[in-house]
């Protein structure tokens, strides 16, 4: 289908554009051949793929993780921001394998990353002393009857 720009810009090409429209929906419609996909099946398959990543260790750790599976999208929970431009990488011929393995062309890939809790390190003896404090508060009320001082 070719478009002309002259004709698009007077309104000539409608009809072409109704049937890019409908060619678009038809490629779009999941095939009635798809397969159930089982987390059974889908773990089988996900665990061949990450065999055959086995020599890229950044990939195979990505690949090892857990993942969630619901209405053929596959969830992998990201620990870190640096990881998503590896599975990025890989996303592609992994949801490719993944579809033909396991005759499903509605399988998708995608990924969120987990929130990390990340803890404050007590590095000062003051900040050492606080964290003791907060588990202990009976520390605080020795160290005023003993006139002790944190900051030596």
């Amino acid at each position: 289908m070719s478009i002309n720009l002259t004709d698009l810009a007077n309104g000539k090409n409608k009809i072409s554009e109704e049937a890019g429209k409908e060619e678009t929906k038809s490629n779009i419609t999941p095939s009635t051949d798809d397969k159930e996909v089982t987390l059974e099946k889908l773990k089988e398959a996900w665990n061949e793929f990450t065999e055959q990543r086995k020599s890229q260790v950044g990939e195979y750790h990505l690949l090892k993780q857990e993942f969630e599976f619901s209405n053929n999208l596959i969830t992998i929970q990201l620990s870190n921001p640096v990881e998503e431009p590896l599975l990025q990488s890989i996303r592609t011929p992994l949801t490719e394998f993944l579809r033909v393995r396991l005759s499903n062309s509605r399988i998708n890939v995608t990924s969120q990353l987990k929130a990390i809790q990340s803890q404050k390190i007590a590095y000062t003896n003051k900040e050492k002393f606080d964290k003791l404090v907060e588990n202990n508060p009976i520390l605080n009320e020795m160290k005023k009857r003993l006139e002790l001082d944190t900051d030596f």
